[in-house]
């Protein structure tokens, strides 16, 4: 499964939903829509959008921390960070995604009802600068203590994806590689073609 977590501040070509729509024509199995500083009022228009494409290309759309948009447009998850879960499970039926950081966290998210986890970060990424990469052990461990899909995020590219996915977890997540590029399409295809391969 190929992910694709939004950031519109990254864009360099096009409007965040000709990027959307580029990458999910390109292979992006599931878009987590994570635009925390929009409103409820701001963000609901653009969810709307997004839904529809996902919808059209047979894909999935979770809703990050904004938990009355993603009942409104009928997303297919919810997900939130490991600390908001251990706050206070939110009020949801459909999956639920948990960002996770270490191996305790991730077997706590499972106890607490998330549906998979987000695991990072594997290798150096400009996201998490000046914070050590986690490494492929970390996935590992993580892999097989729980019993619910990992996906794994944070400077996977083409070139390294192969190495994190034989270690038999369920996908990987791609934020700026896909956001941040002039082709948003080929930028997918690349991870796809990789995939299909492994």
């Amino acid at each position: 499964m190929l992910c694709l977590i939004t950031n519109r501040k990254i864009i360099r070509n096009g409007t965040f939903k000709e990027v959307i729509e580029k990458a999910v024509g390109g292979g992006v199995d599931r878009v987590i829509l994570r635009e925390k500083d929009l409103t409820y009022d701001e963000l609901l228009p653009i969810a709307q959008e997004i839904r529809k494409i996902t919808k059209e290309n047979n894909a999935s759309l979770m809703i990050n921390r904004n938990l009355e948009v993603a009942k409104a447009v009928g997303a297919d998850g919810f997900h939130i960070g490991f600390h908001d879960l251990m706050i206070d499970k939110p009020d949801w039926k459909g999956l639920l995604g948990i960002s996770v950081h270490s191996l305790e966290e991730a077997v706590l998210a499972e106890k607490k009802g998330a549906d998979y986890l987000l695991a990072s970060h594997v290798y150096a990424t400009d996201c998490k600068k000046g914070l050590a990469p986690r490494g492929i052990s970390f996935i590992k461990e993580i892999k097989e203590h729980v019993n619910i899909p990992v996906i794994a995020l944070g400077g996977i590219n083409p070139e390294n994806m192969r190495e994190v996915l034989s270690i038999g977890i369920e996908g990987v997540a791609v934020m700026s590689f896909v956001m941040a590029t002039e082709d948003p399409y080929t930028a997918a295809q690349k991870f796809k073609c990789k995939m299909d391969i492994v």
